[in-house]
């Protein structure tokens, strides 16, 4: 029997396998892009494979996490004090608590990944001071994150909540409801709260889709989607200037468009 879930059925082989080494995971090819140390010889290697077919995937890591930060950055000049970073990878400084408490030093931030390494990982490096935490938790399942947060976090949902989804949903297959998982966390946030995603375009070049395609039975397999599947998923939401746009549009107008568009987005909640 098929225990009740409140999601659909998750495909095998879409969460990784802490312990396997040969588990290709895309939150270590990220934090390798970034120039991190916490990637496996797997993570590597797809990472090296990568970045010789479309070098400039490395700039747009960086133009991707900067837009993050000055999500967050927006958010806390608005006032938000709570923040929730879902799907939050391998932790990289300036992170959303650094950020969001150089404005606030009251804010509380939550980082959540479905990893058990990067959470390892985010449990002994961020988790240290009051108010900062992380959890366990797959998007995909987004009732159970959400009572997670609720029972086990000092995030009150009655107040404006700042939610940062960065290079997440190309990861949630069609079947596997995006759109859902969005409005799941939307139903909960109190007006004034902010929604920031980035998301793989369909617009890219098709050599960089193809670089980019994701290996089949591992957790790091990716759907691309158009500008205006991106936007849909900002539905109920205000969306901010500029919209929906490649992220380095979001940072400076010098900054060099690449074949690998990622957009992003921010949203408030009316």
């Amino acid at each position: 029997m098929v225990e009740e879930t409140d999601g659909p059925a998750l495909e095998p082989g879409r969460t990784p396998q802490p312990f396997d080494p040969n588990e290709l995971n895309s939150a270590r090819v990220y934090d390798y892009l970034l120039g991190g140390k916490d990637s496996r010889e797997v993570d590597r290697d797809m990472g090296d494979e990568m970045l010789s077919r479309a070098p400039e995937i490395k700039t747009l890591a960086w133009f991707t996490r900067s837009f993050m930060l000055k999500a967050v950055e927006m958010a806390a000049e608005a006032g938000i004090h709570q923040f929730i970073d879902l799907g939050s990878g391998i932790p990289s400084s300036p992170n959303v608590h650094e950020v969001a408490r150089g404005i606030d030093p009251s804010a509380r931030v939550v980082y959540v990944d479905y990893d058990p390494v990067v959470h390892a990982h985010c449990d002994a490096l961020l988790a240290k001071p009051r108010g900062v935490s992380a959890l366990l938790g797959d998007v995909r399942r987004p009732q159970e994150v959400l009572d997670q947060l609720k029972n086990h976090t000092q995030i009150d949902f009655s107040e404006p909540v700042a939610i940062t989804l960065i290079s997440v949903l190309h990861y949630v297959m069609d079947e596997e409801g995006p759109a859902d998982i969005v409005a799941a966390f939307r139903d909960q946030l109190a007006p004034g709260s902010y929604l920031a995603i980035s998301h793989g375009s369909l617009d890219s070049s098709p050599e960089i889709l193809e670089v980019l395609a994701g290996t089949k039975g591992s957790s790091a397999q990716v759907t691309f989607r158009s500008t205006a599947q991106t936007e849909a998923f900002l539905d109920g939401f205000e969306l901010l200037e500029p919209g929906v746009v490649p992220v380095q549009q979001w940072l400076r107008p010098d900054l060099p468009e690449t074949r690998m568009v990622m957009l992003g987005a921010i949203g408030r909640k009316p």
